[in-house]
């Protein structure tokens, strides 16, 4: 077993083992437990930090076995600077989520501590995966454990929630799976993904398949208009649930889009990526200005998250190599400022048991050291010089620029309603006079609280500061996919 399967099937294995342990009684022993199988799968992929060479854009780590013989599938795992850094990203977050759970989560915690470890492996295996049909499954698979979190712990509409997540993300990926059916005819019975990207197909059967992805993919990230489902689950998961979604799952439409749109059919993607990048400026100035005029706390981040995906798709599609590396940082990024921000949300609800922003005022003075955190974090949401929200978009920005003027001028629009929607909701909520008494009566963060927000606040300026480590990785990759785009596939 490689480091990857170990990466995939270290949190899975831990994910079964705490569901086998029913008893309401075991609480304790379940969340340490939890624990040790997250700590364990980020530990298994610290090697893969030490071992990748950045030189070369080959897929390493590389593990292939028959899966199923008479249909050809192979058990294929492999990584290269477009994956590679989401691999360890979601062990890292899913230890956040596992400890920030750790005492607000009261009923069925093996089971929820449970489907969020398989949850962790599974998201790990969509990123790995280097055959089409493997990848299938794990990307389907990560509705299970996410619909189950939704709509048990999840808030008063919490089934409605679910339902609508589970049948918009399922409907759009049978598209896909006939996308994927296609091309394993058209390669002579082949489900490798590599042997996919050489295929020399027509160019109704690339707009086909690049409008299948899209219908996938586009709903995952998720793009407008199709992003009306994120707000709604958001505001009714709970705060592990929603860290994850907008850290890691949300990051799954976007690196499909790299792995499969992208290189199978380059000549589509070139002909639609007006649309792409007209869809993609909407969701960044349209849902910058409904942030704007939200009162819920969770729905601003969530509008905000779907804005800052705009970013990534926008970067994708104009086929420059800052543009393309800046959508992959801005999505590594993403992860840590956006996970940061929704359990900077459930600190407040777990006190006060509300998002609306009204209930609130004056929480500086009674939880100073949280204000503080949750200041670096909206900072970083507005894309502020100096953290990780501010490198991806610059990034973009120079790209859009340098591909056309008035793109970048609109894409530069997202960092004036950035700070506008971040800045004033943290005006209202943590400046100002004591607003009322459950305000007055707010403790400060204690030492488990101040663990989670003070390392994702190193994640965040770590990367602001010093980005070098992350773009590194990628540059060679990026490079050798938009090269394989420019060159036409058409027989």
């Amino acid at each position: 077993m490689g480091l990857l399967s170990l990466a995939i099937w270290t949190p899975i294995a831990f994910g079964v083992l705490l569901l086998a342990m029913g008893r309401e009684g075991q609480a304790r022993a379940v969340r340490w437990l939890a624990l040790i199988g997250a700590v364990l799968g980020l530990l298994v992929t610290l090697p893969l930090l030490t071992g990748f060479n950045t030189s070369t854009a080959d897929m390493q780590f590389v593990e292939k076995v028959l899966w199923i013989e008479r249909f050809n599938i192979h058990y294929h795992l492999g990584l290269d600077g477009l994956s590679f850094w989401f691999v360890p990203l979601t062990a890292f977050i899913t230890v956040i989520v596992v400890i920030a759970s750790w005492e607000n989560i009261t009923e069925r915690v093996n089971q929820y501590m449970g489907a969020f470890l398989i949850l962790s492996g599974l998201m790990v295996g969509v990123f790995c995966a280097l055959d089409g049909l493997l990848f299938y499954v794990f990307f389907e698979a990560t509705l299970i454990p996410m619909y189950l979190i939704i709509g048990i712990w999840g808030g008063p509409n919490k089934i409605y929630a679910a339902f609508k997540f589970f049948l918009y993300t399922l409907m759009g990926s049978l598209l896909m799976l006939v996308a994927l059916i296609y091309l394993y005819n058209q390669s002579g019975g082949s489900f490798d993904i590599q042997t996919w990207h050489k295929l020399p197909l027509s160019g109704t059967a690339q707009t086909l398949l690049f409008f299948a992805f899209f219908a996938a993919f586009a709903v995952k990230v998720p793009m407008f208009p199709v992003h009306t489902w994120l707000p709604d689950v958001h505001v009714e998961a709970p705060t592990g649930g929603s860290a994850v979604l907008a850290a890691i799952m949300l990051k799954l439409g976007a690196y499909g889009f790299l792995r499969f749109s992208l290189p199978i059919a380059p000549d589509a993607a070139r002909e639609w990526a007006w649309l792409m990048i007209a869809l993609s400026l909407i969701a960044v100035i349209y849902v910058g200005m409904v942030a704007l005029v939200q009162t819920d706390m969770k729905k601003l981040v969530a509008y905000s998250s779907v804005a800052h995906m705009g970013f990534v798709t926008l970067g994708f599609f104009i086929f420059n190599d800052l543009g393309v590396a800046g959508g992959i940082v801005q999505m590594i990024a993403h992860g840590f400022v956006s996970g940061a921000m929704f359990l900077c949300i459930g600190v407040l609800y777990d006190r006060v048991h509300s998002r609306d922003i009204a209930a609130y005022g004056g929480v500086v003075n009674t939880m100073p050291k949280f204000a503080a955190f949750a200041l670096l974090f909206a900072m970083a949401n507005s894309g502020l010089p100096a953290t990780a929200g501010f490198v991806g978009e610059w990034m973009v920005i120079l790209a859009s620029v340098k591909f056309d003027f008035w793109v970048g001028l609109g894409a530069a629009t997202a960092l004036i309603f950035g700070a506008s929607y971040n800045l004033w909701m943290y005006k209202r909520v943590y400046l100002g006079p004591v607003a009322n008494d459950h305000v007055k009566e707010l403790k400060d963060i204690n030492c488990r609280e101040f663990l989670i927000l003070g390392v994702l606040a190193i994640a965040v300026l770590y990367m602001g500061i010093y980005p070098k480590p992350f773009t590194d990785v990628m540059d060679v990759s990026v490079a050798q996919l938009l090269q394989h785009v420019e060159q036409s596939k058409l027989p």
